[in-house]
């Protein structure tokens, strides 16, 4: 699915004695090699994070992150006029904060990264091996953010039949940190849709910090200062998956809902 195709071998001259021995003397060689070029090939090549001249930001790219911005302590996420905010909670620790727009959403969650390796590419993988375990359907496609999966995850509705929600998977890796996006709703349903959305993704900076973490680690979030509360709302649905980076809301507890007007 990511393997790159090796192109056909052209047909070999007429050789002498001599050529034909070293021939496949080299041939032997070759084709040692080209099958440990084929097992390489089957794991997943750990590539350097690509550039983002669009964003997400990392703190040091932003020389103000909190104008237009709502600060979430190791996130700085764009506020939009009329929309909600909902941190969520996984023990203790505020690791994900969501952006309620209309009849759509966006979570996001940032966690840390190696210095020289992004994760998105093996985290994508991880997700839709997840999702298809569960009998999900995963697309992967190149969008306006780069590659994303676009899923179809079973879930159970709240009169406790089955369905099937549409959810979109974004990624962007960054300077030690990786930055994950869960669109849900109509931005979802329709791509076409979630412009908005996708520019809160992008205008977002990721605030790593100096403490040594561990590859993987939730980078943890806090309260505004100035958070008003609002009551909890409607139960939000989950999505049940195998990778703790696919949505991960059905480990996280429902926290604090903030409505922030711009």
């Amino acid at each position: 699915m990511f393997g790159r195709r090796r192109k056909k071998s052209e047909e070999p001259e007429t050789l002498d004695s001599d050529e034909f021995e070293t021939e496949q003397e080299g041939a032997g060689e070759a084709a040692e090699s080209e099958e440990g070029t084929a097992e390489a090939g089957a794991e997943r090549v750990k590539l350097p994070p690509a550039p983002r001249p669009d964003g997400p930001w990392d703190i040091s790219e932003v020389s103000d992150p909190s104008e237009g911005r709502v600060d979430l302590g190791g996130l700085f996420v764009p506020g939009v006029e009329g929309m909600e905010l909902r941190v969520e909670v996984a023990g203790d620790a505020i690791v994900a904060a969501t952006l309620v727009l209309q009849d759509s959403a966006i979570q996001l969650q940032a966690f840390a990264a190696p210095k020289r390796e992004g994760l998105w590419d093996e985290v994508r993988e991880e997700i839709a091996s997840g999702i298809t375990q569960q009998g999900g359907v995963i697309d992967e496609v190149e969008g306006s953010l780069g590659w994303e999966l676009r899923a179809q995850v079973p879930v159970q509705l709240p009169d406790g039949t089955n369905g099937v929600q549409v959810v979109r998977f974004i990624g962007v890796d960054g300077a030690r940190w990786f930055l994950r996006g869960v669109i849900s709703g109509q931005g979802a349903v329709q791509p076409e849709a979630a412009g908005l959305l996708e520019q809160i993704f992008r205008d977002a900076v990721v605030v790593r910090g100096d403490a040594p973490m561990a590859p993987r680690d939730p980078i943890v979030l806090k309260l505004p200062d100035d958070a008003q509360m609002v009551p909890d709302g409607v139960q939000q649905e989950t999505v049940e998956e195998g990778s703790r980076f696919a949505g991960g809301l059905d480990k996280l507890q429902r926290g604090p809902e903030i409505t922030e007007v711009r």
